[in-house]
């Protein structure tokens, strides 16, 4: 299996960290990328072109559902996982009808991390 590259968009450092860890203890997964915002979000698929986004809803300056539709049509094959808090199905709901392909809740847990990422390379 070729290496699947991630990048990970979270406003906070503590969960950026944590996501990396989980996914870069899988063999052939590898964080090329990270950003605090969805501005970030936008100009990090535009160069790295990742194969998967981890997104977070909400954030400061440009929250992740206004960043779907950017990522989406300038690195069409970067499959979006939604980071969401307990409550926002409704804003989960609306980021996949723009292009977002699964979704993680907080607080994460890894095996539904994994699944998430099996789930959306899957597709």
């Amino acid at each position: 299996m070729d290496e699947l590259r991630f990048v990970i968009v979270d406003d906070a450092v503590f969960m950026r960290t944590l996501l990396k860890k989980m996914i870069e203890e899988v063999d052939n997964y590898k964080v090329v990328g990270e950003g605090s915002n969805g501005f970030e979000a936008i100009e990090q698929a535009k160069i790295l072109k990742p194969d998967i986004m981890t997104l977070d809803i909400t954030m400061p300056e440009m929250d992740g559902i206004k960043a779907v539709k950017d990522i989406v049509k300038c690195s069409p094959n970067t499959r979006i996982i939604m980071v969401s808090a307990m409550g926002q199905q409704s804003m989960v709901i609306e980021a996949i009808k723009m292009g977002a392909k699964d979704f993680v809740v907080k607080p994460f847990e890894k095996s539904r991390v994994l699944q998430a990422i099996k789930n959306v390379t899957n597709i």
